[in-house]
C-alpha cells in the first residue's frame, strides 16, 4: 500500500477525527473508504482519454500493420 501525505484544514482535521472515533476506524481507512466512494460515483461520468475507456479493445483487432499509413488501403473507399 502506498502512503500519501496531505494538508488539511483544521476544521477537516476535527471532523475526520471525530468521524473515525464515531466509527471505531482509522482517520486513514476513512480517507480510504471516502475516496473509494467518490471514484466509484465519478465512474458514471466516463471521463478520460478515449485511450483510457477503450484500453481493453487495444491490440484486440487484426488488420494490416500500415492501415493509417499505405494509401493503397483508401482505393475504392467512398465510392
Amino acid at each position: 500500500m502506498k502512503t500519501l501525505t496531505l494538508k488539511l484544514p483544521e476544521i477537516l482535521d476535527a471532523r475526520l477525527s471525530t468521524l473515525a472515533r464515531k466509527k471505531g476506524l482509522s482517520r486513514s481507512e476513512v480517507v480510504r473508504r471516502a475516496l473509494m466512494e467518490y471514484f466509484s460515483n465519478d465512474d458514471a461520468d466516463d471521463s478520460g482519454t478515449f485511450l483510457d475507456l477503450a484500453r481493453d479493445l487495444a491490440g484486440s483487432i487484426e488488420g494490416p500493420r500500415d492501415l493509417s499509413t499505405n494509401k493503397t488501403h483508401l482505393e475504392g473507399y467512398g465510392k
